[in-house]
């Protein structure tokens, strides 16, 4: 099933400023929030789809790319693991709560996780990866199997840190609350102040035996094989985003993101120009002048094009249809041959002597001459 446009979603233009796209999205989220329509599967769907097209087009970045490829220029089209595709309640929670303050209006403080001392919802870190790619691989889609080391939740714990086993107590410092107050004195008179627990990290709770494997931290180390699908038509700097395929969270909470940089592997013979691609093909005097058979190089493979006699240095041939596939469209690029003509620096003094007499021969004049009794000297002398 194909994706909405993002700019149709939030019922914007496309030259919409950010701060349009912000109300457009406060708008929807509000129309659609699970809390106004408990139970309404197709609410919720437009809810993260509101939120989805939002953590796209809110990022200048990602909405550029967006722009010139669409869906696939941020991964959308790559099996739904790339891009905004497959957010969670927590996903959105975590990530756009602070757009509707601390009440969101009137609705339950998203779920508990938007009001002031709400829940605290890890993520991990991303992590970066860049991957080469051959023409004939982004000519076609490519599936890539990378070892990637990261953090993975601990199996021992469950990625809790604890002890099996063991309980938990309320941090002592911030009374389970996640957040301690200061309140200071300054010439406005006194000033209250509140910030994460420096003793708990924001959760409310110590371990009272923390885990033997991961020390506490909930995480591990390792090396994980990871599958990324690569669209058609990418190209060198293109960024795709394999959603939660990042680092674990500390002790719970939602993956991080791994970002694929594609590089581009130089082709031997080809030259890449957008969706086009280039061959610059050199002939000898005489197929110029007489015609041959010669081999063009593609990203399928080779083809045999018959040169025409009297081809000029500098002739352009169009191979319709023998280059890239656009990312995200319907349209393929072309492979466009540059015809090129070696002239020789030294030659024989008989290749000398052979030139001469073409040169004496009036079909070599601009105009002159008839060519089919031109071509037909050329052969015997050939």
């Amino acid at each position: 099933m194909s994706k909405r446009d993002y700019y149709e979603i939030l019922e914007v233009s496309k030259n919409a400023s950010a701060e349009e796209i912000k109300k457009a999205y406060r708008k929807k989220a509000i129309q659609f929030h699970p809390d106004k329509n408990p139970g309404n599967k197709e609410a919720e769907e437009k809810f993260k789809e509101a939120a989805e097209a939002y953590e796209v087009l809110s990022n200048q970045e990602k909405r550029k790319r967006y722009d010139q490829f669409g869906h696939a220029g941020v991964g959308g089209a790559a099996g739904g693991g790339f891009g905004g595709g497959g957010m969670s309640m927590d996903d959105i929670f975590s990530h756009f709560g602070d757009i509707f303050g601390g009440g969101f209006g009137g609705f339950g403080g998203f779920g508990g996780f938007g009001s002031s001392g709400s829940q605290r919802v890890n993520k991990g870190s991303n992590l970066r990866v860049k991957v080469k790619l051959t023409l004939q691989e982004i000519a076609n889609g490519v599936e890539k199997k990378i070892k990637v080391k990261k953090y993975v939740s601990c199996q021992h714990c469950n990625g809790t840190g604890a002890d099996k086993g063991s309980a938990y107590s309320d941090c002592s410092t911030c009374r389970g609350t996640g957040q301690v107050t200061r309140i200071s004195n300054t010439i406005l008179g006194q000033m209250q102040t509140r910030s994460t627990c420096p003793t708990c990290h924001g959760e409310g709770r110590i371990i009272t035996h923390k885990c033997a494997q991961c020390n506490g931290e909930g995480l591990l180390r390792q090396d994980e094989i990871v599958t990324i699908n690569i669209p058609a038509g990418v190209e060198e700097g293109m960024q795709l985003s394999v959603s939660g395929k990042g680092n674990a969270a500390r002790r719970g909470g939602i993956n991080g993101d791994l970002l694929v940089l594609i590089q581009e592997e130089q082709h031997p013979e080809l030259i890449r120009d957008g969706s086009d691609l280039i061959y610059n093909l050199t002939m000898s005097i005489p197929d110029a002048i007489l015609g041959a058979p010669v081999e063009i190089p593609t990203v399928e493979g080779r083809v045999k094009v018959k040169i025409e006699p009297g081809t000029q240095p500098g002739k352009i041939l169009r191979l319709k249809g023998k280059g890239l596939p656009e990312v995200n469209g319907y349209h393929r690029g072309d492979l466009l041959v540059r015809i090129n003509v070696f002239i020789p620096k030294d030659i024989s003094r008989e290749d000398a002597k052979m030139v001469e007499k073409l040169k004496e021969s009036e079909a070599f004049l601009p105009g002159q001459g008839d060519e089919q009794s031109f071509f037909s000297r050329m052969k015997n002398m050939f």
